[in-house]
């Protein structure tokens, strides 16, 4: 229970995107506490398969708790980002085909 209560520390209300860039494997993201996080891609298989300018065209959501790209049909949230959640696509499409 512990472990579980310091990684709520660690996703509190400072936790929102300020600024959001790519280099070519991973999407970078500046938090307006100033920490700064870099995921690869294979956590987000669509960024993986997006082109750069399909992967430039976002917009951060709910003032910077989440980042949305409306063509590619995904969300992230900066509180998913903390924890190390990658992409949920497959877990919700096993769930729906077992239900």
């Amino acid at each position: 229970m512990e472990g579980l209560l310091g990684m709520n520390s660690l996703v509190n209300n400072n936790a929102k995107a300020k600024k959001v860039w790519f280099d070519e494997n991973n999407l970078w993201v500046l938090l307006y506490d100033g920490r700064q996080l870099a995921v690869p891609f294979a956590y987000f298989p669509r960024l993986l398969h997006a082109t750069v300018e399909e992967r430039l065209r976002f917009e951060l959501s709910g003032g910077g708790i989440g980042i949305h790209w409306d063509e590619l049909d995904e969300d992230i949230s900066v509180a998913g980002l903390l924890l190390g959640i990658g992409d949920q696509t497959k877990k919700k499409q096993k769930k729906l085909q077992s239900t």
